[in-house]
């Protein structure tokens, strides 16, 4: 088939039409940011402990020691899921006999909390935890529902680029947008943990979908020039910006179906958008089409200063035929076995520690608010910073050095004096930081590395390991419950470990992008690999798109 950026080269790089996508589908990802994060806020456990119910007949002295104490952090406070046996202290305070003096607090019985649990609501007047008092002995529900939400994730990372291939890329975007914002919605009507989980895996489904299908249209669209700045810039600071919208919203909306219904109404908005956001032509193409993508050029090209060709795509030429791949592919030689093994251990744990640190912050010293949107914040310098360095240095190298510096500023938090609260949270924002970076960069990476037979293939499976490592995340969060340090160990022992993976991949900047697999870069070790002529004169920026997670 004629290659669609010759053929439409008359068009230009950056003309209005182009400017209009590149924005308008950026736009269409912002909602994307707070729906993926959201769960920070629907499913925040504030502090609590056993209710005693005001008709019991208990004197006020009573009444303060009716909990026994636990160690937290270095201080005493009240234990969230026990208290002293109710009808033993009642009758103790009938007698008159005072605790501490009389009775040994020590020596009392206690029980579990049947009148359940009263909330602190200082920070949130409502979560799902509060709604279906998923603490004690069901909290272990809370890191299940955002595993959930990323299994979603998982199973539409499976379908969306099908479902696109086969339906068209404009279709699947906006239906996949109703099914995030739909589902997000009916989720305020959730009568049970249960119903509201089941929801929260479609949302997580049309969340991913609608990600990856508007990343899919605007690099069919776009020219090669603007496709690393959209796929960079574009789709990951809107990304961003989404995600510095949620603690906005969550700070003046501090019940969860009220926070739910106000999230809904950004994607709502997004619909009018199906009037100005066209079709792939290189989709239509593909399906023999050729009416409609010529339809297409003359309005991309009635505002700019070109002319159209009466003929653009010509319907006598048939696509060529690509050789068929399978997954086995990826482990066909013990070289490209080795290396694909090596990026799914690097996909699965970069995606540990960036959603681990992403779904922490409430858990950080000082406001959980102001804790969120820095997060989101500093990942909009980390792009940037990824952006360019892959410009210009070896990507081993560079994806390493931000994996060491983001390990290595996570295991010193440990250090940190429980004072010091201001550093510690300084620290986890840097650490952000060097992950975000690095997770940006693996998309390109991969891709340079792999030959084009199964190009495509390789980037699918080792982002899938991605989705399994956000599935894991939840938990490392949990186990801070039981020591605040341990997630901070855990993330920057394994973030320096795959920051030592990556020393051993063979380099893939500057080199020819390989098309079959005897091409394929060699395991050098530590070594860099040799530039040919060829590749210095061709390829000084490889011909790759750079994408987000």
């Amino acid at each position: 088939m004629q290659d669609y950026d010759e053929v439409t080269a008359f068009l230009g790089e950056w003309g209005l039409f182009q400017r209009l996508i590149f924005f308008l589908l950026s736009a269409s990802i912002i909602p994307n940011g707070f729906n993926g994060m959201s769960v920070v806020f629907l499913a925040g456990t504030p502090e609590h402990h056993c209710r005693v119910p005001d008709t019991a007949n208990l004197s006020s002295v009573w009444r303060n020691h009716s909990l026994p104490l636990q160690l937290q952090d270095g201080r005493e406070v009240p234990h969230r899921c026990r208290r002293y046996r109710l009808a033993t202290i009642v009758n103790f305070s009938a007698l008159g006999l005072e605790p501490g003096r009389d009775v040994d607090l020590e020596q009392l019985e206690q029980e579990g909390c049947l009148d359940g649990w009263e909330f602190n609501q200082d920070i949130y007047l409502s979560t799902i935890v509060t709604e279906w008092s998923l603490v004690c002995e069901d909290d272990w529900k809370t890191p299940l529902t955002t595993s959930l939400f990323f299994v979603g994730v998982l199973l539409g990372s499976f379908v969306s680029g099908q479902l696109s291939d086969r339906f068209g890329r404009k279709t699947i975007l906006f239906a996949t947008m109703a099914v995030q914002t739909g589902f997000s919605f009916l989720q305020i009507f959730s009568i049970n943990w249960e119903m509201f989980t089941m929801l929260f895996v479609i949302v997580g489904m049309g969340q991913i979908s609608n990600y990856v299908v508007a990343f899919i249209l605007g690099t069919e669209i776009l020219g090669k020039s603007v496709r690393i700045l959209f796929s960079t810039l574009g789709v990951c600071t809107c990304f961003a910006v989404g995600y510095m919208l949620l603690p906005l919203f969550a700070y003046f909306i501090r019940d969860w179906r009220m926070l739910l219904l106000a999230l809904t109404v950004p994607g709502v908005l997004c619909f009018p958008l199906w009037w100005f956001i066209p079709e792939s032509p290189r989709w239509l193409i593909s399906q023999r089409r050729f009416r409609e993508a010529e339809d297409i050029i003359p309005k991309s090209c009635k505002n700019e200063q070109c002319s159209c060709p009466v003929v653009v795509f010509d319907p006598e030429l048939s696509p060529v035929k690509q050789q068929k791949v399978f997954i086995l592919d990826l482990f066909r030689t013990r070289n490209i076995g080795t290396i694909t093994i090596m990026f799914l251990l690097l996909w699965m744990l970069t995606s540990v520690g960036y959603f681990a640190l992403s779904l922490n912050t409430p858990n950080l010293h000082g406001d959980a608010y102001l804790n969120c949107f820095f997060s989101a914040l500093i990942e909009v310098p980390a792009y940037i910073t990824a952006w360019l360095l892959l410009r210009t240095l070896p990507r081993r190298y560079i994806i390493s050095g931000v994996l060491f510096l983001g390990g290595g500023v996570l295991l010193l938090i440990q250090l940190v004096p429980a004072d010091y609260n201001f550093l510690s949270i300084g620290l986890a924002m840097l650490g952000k930081f060097g992950i975000t970076s690095a997770f940006s960069m693996l998309y390109v990476f991969t891709a340079e590395l792999y030959p084009t037979l199964v190009r495509n293939m390789a980037v699918g499976v080792t982002s899938m390991a991605s989705r399994v490592g956000s599935i894991i995340a939840p938990y490392f969060v949990y186990l801070g419950a039981y020591n605040r340090v341990l997630p901070y160990i855990l993330m920057g022992s394994l973030t320096v470990l795959i920051g030592i993976i990556t020393l051993l991949f063979p380099e893939s900047f500057g080199m020819t992008l390989p098309e079959t697999l005897e091409q394929m870069q060699k395991m050098k070790w530590f070594r860099y690999g040799k530039k040919t002529k060829d590749s210095m004169e061709k390829e000084e920026n490889p011909k790759v798109l750079i994408t987000s997670f």
